[in-house]
Order: C-alpha cells, then sequence, then structure tokens
C-alpha cells in the first residue's frame, strides 16, 4: 500500500470514528429527554424505575381530589385502574373532577410524583395518549357525536 492511500485509509477511519463518537452522544442526549406515557392499567402491568421520567393519562377520579395547602392529591383513572397522584403547585384553570389530565413526573412505590400537570382545554380536546387509553379500556366517547344521540 502506497503512503498515499494509507493516509487517506487513516483520514477516513478517523472520520468514521469522530462521526460515530457524534452520533453515540446526539442519542444519550435523546434517551434522556424521552418521556414515555402510560395509562394507569399500564402503570400496573408493567415495570417502571423510580428514575424514568414519564406521563401518565386518564380522567381526574370523582370525589379523589384532596387539597393540602399547596399539594393536591387525587387519583387518575382510566376506568379499569386508578393511580394515586401527588403534585406541588398551581394547577391549571380547567382542572377538575371527571375531566382528561396529562401529569408529568415520576412513579415510585404505588405514587406518582407529578412536576406538571396539564387539564384538557376544551370539550372536545382529549391528547392522543389519553384517548387510546379509554379506547382499550371500552371507555371511549367521541366527543364530537356526545350529546347528538339524545338531540342536545
Amino acid at each position: 500500500m502506497t503512503p498515499r492511500k494509507k493516509r487517506r485509509l487513516m483520514l477516513l477511519l478517523v472520520g468514521l470514528l469522530f462521526l460515530g463518537g457524534g452520533a453515540a452522544l446526539v442519542l444519550t442526549a435523546f434517551q434522556d429527554n424521552i418521556v414515555f406515557f402510560y395509562s394507569p392499567t399500564d402503570l400496573a402491568t408493567k415495570q417502571v424505575r423510580a428514575d424514568q421520567r414519564l406521563r401518565i393519562g386518564g380522567l381526574v377520579e370523582e370525589g379523589s381530589v384532596v387539597k393540602e395547602g399547596k399539594t393536591v392529591r387525587f387519583k387518575v383513572t382510566d376506568t379499569a385502574k386508578s393511580t394515586d397522584v401527588v403534585f406541588t403547585g398551581l394547577l391549571p384553570d380547567l382542572f377538575r373532577e371527571g375531566q382528561g389530565v396529562v401529569a408529568e413526573g415520576h412513579y415510585a412505590n404505588g405514587v406518582f410524583t407529578a412536576t406538571d400537570v396539564l387539564a384538557k382545554h376544551d370539550e372536545k380536546y382529549m391528547p392522543p395518549e389519553v384517548a387510546d387509553a379509554l379506547k382499550k379500556s371500552g371507555q371511549w366517547r367521541d366527543p364530537a357525536t356526545q350529546g347528538k344521540e339524545t338531540g342536545k
């Protein structure tokens, strides 16, 4: 092999090494920012690490909201299972029992500790993940047709 070809091969290998290292760094950074969505039934059936950031969605269970100063405890349900949620902070104005909600945080020891809580913003909106979980549980009511059957 001539010195010129050897030098080109070395440059190519070094370039591929840098490219692979950069790709590994990017993928590692993305992995830290990935947030998985779970329904209460998913949380009951799947293993979740305590340090894993995730989202839980469903409906706020009727009669479950308890306010203790700035801390609010409530249950999120997909009508099959419920999960206890603890949140410290200001809740959205539209947060109430029976409404759709998505909470982001960590799940450990059977309690979901939320850092963010999002409530649905109008009568027709439902986060796709929450709608899918309700469809799986058989409790889905299509907002577009809701109230039309009875002429409301």
